[in-house]
């Protein structure tokens, strides 16, 4: 079972799509997500959508050592949510934290993005 989540640190496995993207591939991802966005709160809706629509889930990964398979993105008051599932157990936990897999499914670009423009 999995409970408590911390946020990646340098240790953590991290996205290999993020050193693929350049600078400005990112801020044109980011752009695309959040064009016609008045405020934050509609930014975040916009990586949500074009997360949900375009990452091939489910996939497997795993979460501090417990293979997990991740069915679905959400938003959530935190931010962009990953369902995650093992057996009957259901966890969200922050697109910001979640280690991918490697190699990591189609789509990561737009959590590339998502994590840019998050800081």
């Amino acid at each position: 079972m999995f409970s408590a989540f911390v946020r990646c640190q340098a240790a953590c496995p991290t996205l290999a799509v993020v050193n693929e993207l350049s600078e400005a591939e990112l801020d044109a991802l980011i752009g695309q997500a959040t064009v016609d966005c008045y405020n934050e709160g509609e930014e975040l809706a916009g990586f949500a959508v074009m997360i949900e629509d375009n990452l091939a889930m489910p996939f497997k990964t795993t979460v501090l050592g417990v293979t997990v398979t991740v069915k679905r993105i959400d938003q959530a008051d935190s931010g962009i949510v990953a369902i995650c599932v093992r057996g009957q157990h259901r966890q969200a936990i922050p697109l910001l934290d979640l280690p991918l897999p490697d190699p990591p499914p189609q789509g990561t670009e737009w959590i590339a993005a998502y994590r840019h423009w998050a800081g």
